[in-house]
């Protein structure tokens, strides 16, 4: 008896726009749901993560990984089309704005579902001194007056925001050296999170610093140094995350994009 006939057709395929630690455990759920469902699921369950190729050496991810852009959304909808995609999950970082516009846009022109996967924005705490910014430029300007002695965690990409502030004392945490232009008086950490609390305090200790910046990715992955900014009294200015494009459905775990896949691919 052929007993694979049960699950023969045309493969399921779902594209991730990933990068993230929630992107690495959708995929890694999905492929957890293709090795329990086989023989018995309706049909095999092809899922690709996309990595920007901005990181020199990205974290493993489970499944196949495409690497670098696809030249707009035009290049994305094309992409869509050629490889047949029947979902796409955008769990790209929360700044990530340009390929989220993108991804919202080469949908639409297919017709392929979206879903956004977005880890919630971090909450103050009693005893944060927490600056509320829209804009990396906005951050730059408001540290002159907070502080001399910058810790800078917000992506080498960043850097020329604050390439100007010569009077100002910078530590920049990234996972690949920055280019120029870059602050004066810098110096960079190369280190990946996650981060522990114990670490992060003697950090700010030994660096001897006075004043955090910070995008607001959330996530606990980096949370441990807004803790330590607050036991030591420390101000920090918290870039603001874009909006979601208008309209689109989100979720904010891997485990409800996996059962949104699930209800939509049957």
């Amino acid at each position: 008896m052929h007993r694979a006939a049960e699950t023969d057709g045309p493969a399921r395929r779902v594209l991730i726009l990933g990068g993230t630690t929630e992107a690495r455990r959708l995929a890694g759920l999905l492929l957890e749901d293709r090795a329990e469902r086989a023989p018995a699921g309706p049909a095999p369950l092809h899922v690709t993560t996309s990595l920007a190729g901005r990181v020199a050496r990205p974290a493993q991810v489970p499944g196949a990984v495409r690497v670098g852009g696809f030249g707009g959304a035009q290049g994305m909808a094309r992409w869509l089309r050629e490889h047949k995609v029947d979902v796409l999950i955008d769990a790209t970082h929360p700044f990530a704005g340009t390929i989220s516009s993108h991804a919202a846009q080469a949908a639409s022109l297919v017709h392929v579902p979206l879903l956004v996967l977005r880890r919630p924005g971090w909450e103050p705490a009693e005893g944060d001194d927490w600056h509320s910014v829209a804009s990396l430029a906005e951050a730059a300007g408001a540290l002159p007056a907070l502080g001399k002695r910058v810790f800078l965690t917000t992506g080498r990409t960043g850097l020329p925001a604050f390439a100007h502030l010569d009077d100002l004392w910078f530590l920049l945490r990234s996972v690949d050296p920055p280019e120029p232009p870059r602050p004066r008086n810098l110096v960079t950490l190369l280190d990946r999170g996650p981060f522990g609390i114990e670490g992060e305090r003697e950090l700010l200790s030994r660096h001897r610093i006075d004043v955090l910046v910070s995008k607001d990715s959330g996530g606990a992955a980096t949370a441990p140094k807004l803790a330590a900014a607050r036991e030591a009294g420390l101000p920090v200015v918290l870039v603001r995350r874009p909006p979601v494009v208008a309209g689109t459905q989100t979720v904010e775990e891997p485990e409800q994009a996996a059962a949104w896949v699930r209800s939509r691919l049957g």
